[in-house]
């Protein structure tokens, strides 16, 4: 026996788990209620500030969804005494950062510092979270730049899967919601983000952190002379509908005629962050397929090779939540990778975890854990998840003893209650001509929708090609939109051929031919060579047609997606008679 070649393959065994020393907080709340932390850390001379409020995109106006995205990011846009440019300015003087941002519960305003500069820039953060003047310019760039950002998300697979899993998951809750609208943003006015800030931005709806080099005593009366003016209010809550209760499995496919991979997310409605049940699901996410030890991983890309990485993810907030399995794969290997994914499914509801797997599990989570603590923008990042979600005051403390206490039965128990795979939505988007056979045996119904998220109305195969050719045939007037904010104006030219339809791009960025493309009443994909500077490129193009108007996007490989607009050109008289 070859002791040395077998201690190689052997891994070495855990190291026991890093202590954790937490930095004491102090905990106060001002008159007008708000809720004020302070850690002191004196390790390193910088200093850390969070303000949260309890407010976030679940939370938009029904008719105004991404409001409050638009509103954090114009709250450093222009104050009562500051231009954007004097803010933009301060903050680089000061080598500090300020920025704003929401998710769908919580809004957070941050910023730090070196301690030497922590009481100009904590006095910016106070100017910037309660005095915002929402300058008209301001508000139709972000506009604008908004419109842009929502044209390139839609070029993106993995925000099409994103969208399709809310709207299916979470059916009328808020939640469903995960990008403003064109209409939406036309409609967003600097009155309107005023109303918003003035209802959402009051003291009693927020929770101020700071961490870091820092005196208690000479920063509470810094705190009250900048936030004890704040007024409070009434707090919007958060009594919202519940998500569907599914009783069958469905598929939804989003269609991307030409695609050669196809995104999958297998979802089920899961769990809010206060649950009982969230440590069992934490452990069982594990074993299941939250890294590339885990059993999707293991599976379909070492075993099958269908994919670069299988995961499954735990997506708890506040009033609700999912548990998905994805992966991106080659079309051709979706329905198989489907039955690889029902069956990693089947077997955590079925089959108890080893007492490898989960031991594997606890010391990943508790190995982890305090890494995350080491620095002061980690530290509050978990305190303001604990103030946000109205978890215990001592989480910190008795994180890593609830993993450890997590049993084998638990972790099964908490797989058949929300890992159901018989009552799962399946997320795909690809090429539905393709994708749609394969995934027949796997859901007992299939809608499609297009790129735009509109229903639509044939399946992928229910138009003959040649029809479909004559539908779209003719010359199309492109804008074509860039990353700077430019538009080029370009030319597509398309004609029945016997096999579908062939033709040519016309632009300055140069001219290209359709080596292939597809119509099927809806959708339009093809592939367009280039040939630059002796080097043939190639890029793919995708538009949803109505009414003589497409749609879409231009995609050049390891390039960013490009999106466009465009309408049919009526024939002229001479063209029509000759």
């Amino acid at each position: 026996m070859n002791l040395q070649h077998d201690s190689i393959k052997q891994p070495p065994p855990p190291l026991p788990a890093r202590s954790i020393k937490l930095p004491t907080a102090f905990e106060t709340t001002l008159p007008n209620g708000l809720g004020v932390v302070i850690v002191e850390n004196p390790r390193l001379p910088l200093v850390s500030y969070r303000l949260a409020l309890r407010t976030g995109d679940a939370h938009d106006p029904q008719d105004l969804p991404g409001l409050m995205d638009m509103l954090t990011g114009l709250l450093t846009e222009g104050t009562e005494s500051r231009t954007s440019r004097e803010i933009a300015d301060e903050v680089a003087r000061l080598g500090a950062t300020l920025q704003a941002g929401a998710n769908s519960d919580y809004t957070t305003i941050a910023a730090s510092s070196l301690s030497l500069f922590s009481e100009n820039i904590f006095e910016l953060l106070a100017d910037v979270t309660l005095r915002p003047v929402f300058p008209e310019n301001e508000v139709e760039l972000a506009k604008q730049n908004t419109k842009e950002s929502l044209k390139q998300q839609r070029a993106q697979p993995s925000f099409l899967a994103s969208e399709m899993v809310a709207r299916v998951v979470f059916g009328d809750h808020p939640y469903s919601v995960t990008a403003p609208t064109p209409e939406s943003i036309d409609a967003t006015t600097r009155d309107r983000l005023l109303e918003f800030h003035r209802s959402e931005f009051v003291a009693n709806n927020a929770v101020l952190i700071v961490a870091g080099d820092v005196d208690r005593d000479s920063l509470l009366p810094q705190i009250e002379s900048l936030f004890g003016g704040w007024q409070p209010g009434d707090v919007s809550g958060n009594d919202f509908p519940d998500p569907p209760q599914r009783a069958s499995r469905a598929a939804y496919l989003v269609d991307r005629p030409g695609s050669a991979q196809a995104n999958i997310v297998i979802a089920n409605a899961g769990i809010m962050r206060t649950s009982p049940d969230y440590f069992p699901m934490l452990l069982m996410h594990t074993v299941l397929g939250a890294n590339a030890s885990s059993r999707l991983f293991m599976n379909l890309r070492e075993e099958k090779g269908y994919t670069y990485g299988a995961y499954s993810s735990l997506d708890a907030r506040r009033t609700a939540g999912s548990f998905r399995a994805t992966a991106e794969v080659r079309t051709p290997v979706t329905g198989d990778s489907l039955k690889e994914f029902f069956y990693e499914l089947n077997r955590i509801r079925n089959e108890p975890v080893s007492e490898k797997e989960i031991s594997d599990a606890k010391s990943y989570l508790t190995g982890v854990f305090p890494i995350r603590l080491e620095t002061q923008e980690g530290l509050i990042d978990q305190l303001v998840q604990i103030k946000m979600f109205g978890l215990p005051d001592d989480y910190l403390e008795i994180y890593r003893n609830r993993i450890q206490a997590v049993t084998i039965e638990q972790v099964q128990e908490v797989a058949r209650k929300y890992v159901r795979p018989d009552e799962a939505a399946i997320i795909i988007v690809g090429d539905g001509a393709q994708l749609q056979d394969q995934v027949k045996p796997y859901a007992e119904e299939i809608e499609f929708y297009n790129t735009a998220g509109k229903r639509k109305i044939r399946s992928a195969s229910a138009i003959d090609s040649r029809t479909a050719a004559v539908a779209i045939a003719g010359n199309w007037s492109l804008q074509i939109d860039t990353p700077l904010g430019q538009s080029i104006p370009a030319k597509l030219t398309l004609a029945q051929a016997e096999d579908g339809l062939t033709g040519r791009v016309e632009s300055e960025m140069g001219d290209g031919e359709l080596v292939s493309a597809t119509f099927d009443g809806e959708s339009f994909a093809g592939t367009i060579s280039f040939d630059v500077a002796g080097h043939v490129m190639e890029a793919q193009i995708v538009g949803e047609v109505a009414n003589d108007q497409m749609e879409g996007s231009i995609s050049l490989q390891n390039a960013p997606a490009l999106s466009f607009t465009g309408n049919r050109e009526r024939e002229s008289a001479t063209d029509s008679h000759g």
